[in-house]
């Protein structure tokens, strides 16, 4: 059974960092391209970063590009988002998405994901 488990959200002011950690179990870790997306209230889900199987490609969000860096482990199985000079706009519930897919790319429609975890709250205050 495959299960993805965000870590490292909580409340940071503007201007601040935070790490999120997403640990996947029950899957052969580097088959699958990993994403990061979120969604504030009332808003829909988005793109936040996603990387390919082996890191080779690595795609942002315009609105996060020079600030978050996705990276992955293909030994110990993470994926991270390190993000920093973080803003209000940046407050949501932040999720981690793996879509099979090896020599694959880096980002993909959110329905293409096989996989959810359950989300991780990041609030920035002004």
């Amino acid at each position: 059974q495959v299960q993805l488990v965000e870590s490292g959200g909580g409340l940071v002011q503007a201007g601040g960092s935070l790490r999120l950690s997403c640990a996947a179990s029950g899957l052969t870790f580097s088959n699958y391209a990993m994403g990061w997306f979120r969604q504030a209230p009332g808003k829909e889900r988005e793109f936040v970063a996603g990387i390919s199987w082996n890191g080779g490609r690595i795609t942002y969000a315009d609105s996060v590009k020079g600030r978050f860096t996705i990276s992955r482990d293909n030994a110990r199985n993470p994926v991270y988002l390190q993000m920093n000079s973080l803003k209000p706009e940046d407050t949501a519930v932040y999720y981690c998405a793996c879509k099979i897919t090896v020599f694959g790319g880096s980002r993909y429609p959110a329905d293409d994901y096989d996989h959810w975890g359950q989300g991780t709250q990041v609030t920035v205050s002004s």
